[in-house]
């Protein structure tokens, strides 16, 4: 759906591939100018060349979410060479998968990248927004963040945490104009996903993990953070929204 996004600016964060590539594309798509933006160069690189060869507007920088520095010089690059910042989608996250979580260095990374990472971009992002009066933050979170992971303590804790902050932001900013709500994907077809869905008994296992009997396509979560960004929202702040194909309704 094309949402009329002409004239606007939209940021996203884990833009290299799946959900935030599929977003970046999207927001492209409704006529947005996008910063993209990633740890993973060529990925990103990839995703703003993908964007310009469509005939949209697009740049790329390199920004670690977990150091506040790099996320102040993403926001004022945005603002440098658009001009504004209409749209955020806080995506860059990290699972550590096999990892035992309870490791300090496990643990801190995941602090770090999901949790600390979406407030620097949440606050810089907020700051640009009051003085334009108006602004829409997307934050993704998990089904992990409203049900419980005996296996990923890190993981769970942050994807809570997101939520948290999204409410905190929400009610921080409601009446300034700007809206602040999370996605809450469930099972979802990505690039960290591929290495076990290449092997068929694991695909099969991870496509009965939701009751609509398949996984997730990363176009379908972005079709939700663009909804959540536009004016069909505009009475829609502080929810989480899940996109899980019924998972959590079990």
């Amino acid at each position: 759906m094309n949402y009329g996004f002409d004239g606007k600016v939209a940021l996203v964060t884990g833009a290299s591939g799946g959900i935030g590539r599929a977003t970046a594309l999207a927001f492209a798509a409704s006529g947005a100018a996008v910063v993209v933006s990633d740890v993973n160069d060529a990925g990103g690189e990839e995703t703003a060349a993908m964007i310009a060869a469509a005939g949209g507007t697009a740049l790329y920088q390199r920004c670690n979410v977990a150091e506040a520095a790099e996320v102040k010089a993403l926001i004022a690059r945005a603002v440098r060479d658009y001009g504004r910042l209409d749209f955020a989608h806080n995506n860059a996250g990290i699972n550590n998968m096999g990892a035992d979580e309870y490791d300090d260095a496990v643990w801190a990374r995941a602090i770090g990248v999901n949790l600390s990472g979406v407030m620097y971009c949440m606050r810089e992002e907020a700051e640009v927004m009051l003085a334009q009066g108006k602004g829409a933050i997307v934050n993704t979170s998990s089904i992990n963040g409203l049900v419980g992971n005996g296996a990923q303590p890190g993981y769970t804790a942050t994807k809570h945490g997101v939520i948290g902050l999204t409410r905190h932001g929400a009610l921080r900013w409601a009446k300034a104009g700007i809206r602040v709500n999370a996605v809450c994907p469930g099972v979802i077809e990505t690039p960290m996903t591929a290495p076990l869905t290449a092997n068929p008994e694991i695909r099969k296992v991870m496509d009965g993990m939701t009751p609509m009997g398949r996984m997730g396509q990363a176009e379908e979560i972005a079709a939700a953070v663009l909804w959540l960004c536009s004016d069909q929202a505009s009475f829609v702040t502080g929810h989480p929204l899940v996109v899980d194909g019924g998972a959590t309704a079990t």
